[in-house]
């Protein structure tokens, strides 16, 4: 199996190239230069390799929750690529990302990602592992003030993303002695984008380009006169 992957949903820039399992990837902490790093790095992967895009299986990205404009960049880049190449597209959550690098860390712990969604609010969902060590989602996910997230049942809780740095304190406090740690400067990677979308492409749950859409999970993007976007951005 050979997947291309990318997500730009945070601060955060990255590409990866899985092929048969093994995966290289590009990563750069870069707020405001995804349009300008991406497409490198995902050229220099498929060089790299000696691949062209027509060779591969299918194209992912990063679907959100996330920034707005990081989102957009990533599903035009994976549709412009998969149209060109007439490939499927494997939209992958951003939190599962985040939940599937965190079981690295305690694969038995249940994972409550929260990224940072501005406005004293936070994008979350909460996870854990199946029987392959693949996260599985046990909420939906939600864009909420940190203070009023709802924590599924468990004892033994993993924290990971910018919404732990941006507000430690109401999380915390939802969670009490069943916290055993956190990781606020999680952020996503491509690399896990490319793993998770791998099983859902097995799986049939990849799609024609123009059905991949950002997942964006506020209702509203306010356009303000600079161009740029009133919330999450």
């Amino acid at each position: 199996m050979k997947i291309l992957a990318l997500e730009t949903a945070t601060e955060a820039c990255s590409a990866a190239l899985l092929i048969d399992g093994a995966v290289r990837e590009r990563f750069e902490v870069a707020p405001r230069a995804h349009a300008r790093l991406l497409l490198p790095m995902l050229d220099g992967l498929l060089n790299e390799a000696d691949i062209k895009p027509g060779r591969l299986d299918a194209i992912a990205f990063g679907r959100g929750p996330g920034s707005f404009t990081g989102l957009r960049i990533a599903a035009s880049v994976a549709q412009g690529i998969a149209f060109a190449a007439g490939l499927p597209v494997v939209p992958v959550s951003t939190l599962a990302a985040l939940a599937h690098a965190g079981l690295q860390h305690d694969a038995t712990a249940s994972l409550f990602c929260a990224i940072d969604a501005r406005m004293n609010e936070v994008y979350w969902a909460a996870y854990a592992a199946d029987a392959a060590g693949i996260p599985t989602a046990l909420c939906e996910e939600q864009v909420s003030a940190a203070t009023a997230v709802s924590v599924p049942f468990g004892t033994r809780w993993y924290g990971a993303g910018s919404g732990w740095a941006a507000y430690p304190e109401a999380l915390e406090a939802h969670f009490g002695p069943a916290l055993i740690g956190y990781d606020a400067s999680a952020l996503p990677h491509a690399a896990d984008i490319a793993q998770l979308a791998a099983r859902d492409f097995a799986a049939g749950r990849a799609v024609p380009a123009e059905q991949a859409l950002p997942v964006y999970l506020r209702n509203q993007v306010v356009q303000q006169p600079n161009g740029r976007t009133g919330k999450g951005d």
